[in-house]
């Protein structure tokens, strides 16, 4: 973990750097700084219509009564694509401008709910209850099953009931 937030807080930046310097060379300095502007202002108002495109979606979604997990995640997207895109630099720029459009973001997408799926495990039971087959163990104590050693985070029961002798 600890190399991963190096790397994103120490490595882009420097080649972030090292590509604008690199532009500033090859195109000058005021075409550079025009580019990182125009960029800056172009992706926050097509983050910003894209937005509001998925804000929709997320409404129509849950008053049609479905789950709106495309859009949510969508939604996300955009929002971290308007992050990198008010980022001045090259490399965010397009990773930022990739979010925004709708068949990279499909992918992007699919990779993230592939990644979700093998990192996490989620059971939830009938109304939001505890499941029936769920190991009936202290949430806090060590032979919590889902305090395993592994990195990988399973969500067992995410609503705690408490016992109706402790409430007061």
């Amino acid at each position: 973990m600890f190399a991963r937030l190096l790397f994103l807080f120490v490595a882009v930046p420097l080649i972030e750097l090292g590509l604008l310097l690199w532009l500033a060379e090859l195109m000058g300095w005021q075409w550079s700084l025009a580019l990182v502007i125009v960029t800056g202002v172009v992706g926050s108002a097509l983050a910003r219509a894209q937005g509001w495109k998925a804000y929709s979606e997320i409404q129509q979604r849950i008053s049609a009564g479905s789950a709106p997990t495309e859009p949510i995640m969508d939604g996300l997207m955009i929002l971290i694509a308007g992050c990198l895109l008010l980022t001045p630099g090259i490399l965010t720029d397009v990773v930022g401008f990739s979010l925004l459009i709708p068949p990279c973001r499909r992918v992007y997408r699919i990779w993230l709910a592939a990644w979700i799926q093998r990192r996490f495990h989620i059971q939830v039971g009938p109304f939001g209850g505890p499941s029936p087959d769920a190991p009936k163990v202290d949430p806090l104590g060590p032979d919590n099953p889902a305090a395993n050693r592994s990195g990988r985070v399973e969500i067992i029961d995410s609503h705690v009931v408490p016992n109706s002798e402790e409430v007061t």
